[in-house]
């Protein structure tokens, strides 16, 4: 066997041609390495449909790797020899294989880095981690923008990437948004009319080839007793299939997709939204040509505004911001439970059998194809999780284990920052709370449930409802020192002694899985 210089390893997030990680590659001298493991399904107990997502990818980009003249050491889940772990995995394939050097583009979880930093180290290898150059700025660029800031506010961190970036600027006056305004946020929280939303485009489906129906078949197998729904898998897994996702966005969904991006539907998951996340986060697609998309699209007269604006805000300005706050204040931030609860997650979380219909939905569409739309997860799922007060890690916890598109660098902020608050406002100005009218509001799921939002006591009354007065009383002092909650704490106010006590006991019987779960359906 020639002689190895160097091996590049390559992980499930990471699947793009041009990383960093492949800068200098020979053919002649290297080679790359990539395994599929168990633990990376089962640290959290992944919905099906996400291990499917990671592994097709995978198995579709080392069939790139091979058209690319690269050559491949892959490692699958059911091969002799995998040994379940990634460190293990690449302690067994160092001592065979005997590079000279270790080189990857930096991973997008701590606990991944950690470990194959230390497996490196264990086998006494040199491992070069490059700058993942994927993304607009770097973990130092957001670094250098957090220094000797009070609160780190995602709004001036993304009028700065547009200055810097030069994106959706105005070019007749220096500094200035087209439009005159940065955001667009007010204008971009329609929902439907009672008739619905009419006929919508058809979601971008990619029916699973032989590569992937062997992967679900594997999965199926393999992870039999994991959570979720595999029969209408159809995610984009190569980049020319994420491409045509992205084209099909920009044409179809993007010039509505700002007025309804807060809107929900009955058993409609897809309606004006991207479904590019989780393209984005396995690196098939680069941020920099999808913002590019969205602003040729408002160039040409395609799109309004109000809809780009909004989306490249969530690509350039809160995807890259997540991140910074990942590695800014990582490993602590894992562990941070600011409100100190300690409630356990219902176990119908696990199977979508509760009777509240929003609740309900939410979870059956991600069981079904591991995907929900922000204000699912911040108002429906992670909304009743906050209220109930359940422990901050179980929450995030499911989260990472059901969705396609869950890395930790997203993930872990967006649920225990901006969902749960469990950093104490990091991230977020306030506790995202609302009573069941919210949900009435945004979508007609009220109108089909057995519970009424607009009570908060009684054996009607909408648990979103109870537990939202019952949050502000167990937080108050901490809730009235925060501008932003003092007029929902002074509601409070409202409230007589009697219904205070109301609205204490129906929560209690509400944690206790007396309300909310289906018969034998667990708590």
């Amino acid at each position: 066997m020639a002689e190895l210089r160097t091996l590049v390893l390559v992980l499930g997030d990471q699947l793009d041609l041009e990383a960093a990680a492949f800068d200098g590659f020979d053919a002649a001298q290297d080679a790359v390495w990539m395994a599929e493991v168990a633990d990376e399904s089962t640290h959290v107990a992944s919905n099906k449909p996400r291990i499917v997502m990671f592994l097709a990818a995978m198995r579709h980009f080392a069939l790139s790797l091979h058209e690319a003249g690269r050559p491949l050491h892959y490692m699958r889940l059911e091969d002799p020899g995998n040994v379940g772990s990634l460190a293990a995995q690449l302690l067994a394939d160092v001592a065979r294989l005997k590079p000279n050097h270790l080189v990857m583009t930096a991973p997008g979880d701590w606990r991944v880095l950690q470990a194959l930093k230390a497996a490196a180290q264990s086998c006494g290898l040199p491992l070069e981690i490059r700058e993942d150059r994927h993304f607009f700025s770097s973990v130092r660029d957001f670094a250098e923008h957090a220094r000797g800031r009070k609160s780190l506010r995602m709004e001036f961190f993304y009028r700065e990437q547009r200055k810097k970036h030069q994106i959706l600027m105005d070019p007749a006056q220096a500094g200035s948004p087209v439009g005159g305004q940065w955001n667009f946020d007010a204008e971009n929280r329609g929902a439907f009319g009672a008739e619905g939303p009419g006929l919508l485009p058809t979601r971008s489906r990619f029916e699973p080839d032989q590569v992937t129906r062997e992967v679900i078949a594997l999965v199926e197998r393999r992870f039999a007793h994991h959570s979720g729904n595999l029969a209408s898998f159809a995610w984009p897994l190569t980049r020319p299939q994420a491409l045509q996702a992205l084209n099909a966005f920009i044409t179809e969904r993007l010039p509505l997709f700002g007025r309804y991006q807060d809107a929900i539907w009955p058993a409609d998951p897809w309606l004006y939204h991207a479904h590019l996340s989780a393209a984005l986060n396995l690196k098939l697609l680069n941020p920099r040509e999808v913002v590019a998309a969205a602003v040729a699209a408002f160039e040409a007269g395609a799109a309004p505004l109000t809809s780009v604006e909004g989306f490249v805000r969530q690509i350039l300005g809160w995807r890259e911001y997540v991140r910074g706050i990942y590695w800014l204040q990582m490993p602590g931030y894992l562990v941070r439970n600011a409100l100190d609860a300690q409630q356990e997650l219902p176990a119908w979380y696990w199977s979508g059998a509760t009777d509240m219909a929003c609740l309900r939905d939410a979870i059956t569409q991600t069981l079904t194809h591991g995907y929900a739309n922000h204000i699912q997860r911040l108002m429906v799922t992670g909304g009743y999780a906050l209220m109930l007060g359940v422990r901050p890690q179980a929450v995030h916890e499911w989260y990472l284990a059901m969705y396609v598109d869950a890395v930790e660098w997203v993930e872990l902020p967006n649920t225990l920052g901006m969902s749960q608050y469990a950093d104490g406002g990091v991230m977020g100005s306030k506790p995202y709370i609302a009573t069941g009218k919210y949900i009435d509001r945004m979508s007609p799921h009220c109108k089909g449930c057995r519970y009424d939002p607009a009570q908060r006591t009684g054996a009607k009354a909408c648990p979103f409802t109870t537990l939202y007065w019952d949050f502000l009383m167990r937080h108050e002092p901490a809730m009235a020192k925060n501008p932003r909650m003092a007029l929902q704490v002074k509601n409070l106010a409202r409230l007589s002694v009697d219904e205070r006590q109301a609205v204490q006991s129906r929560a209690e019987s509400i944690r206790r899985g007396e309300v909310g779960a289906l018969p034998h359906a667990g708590v």
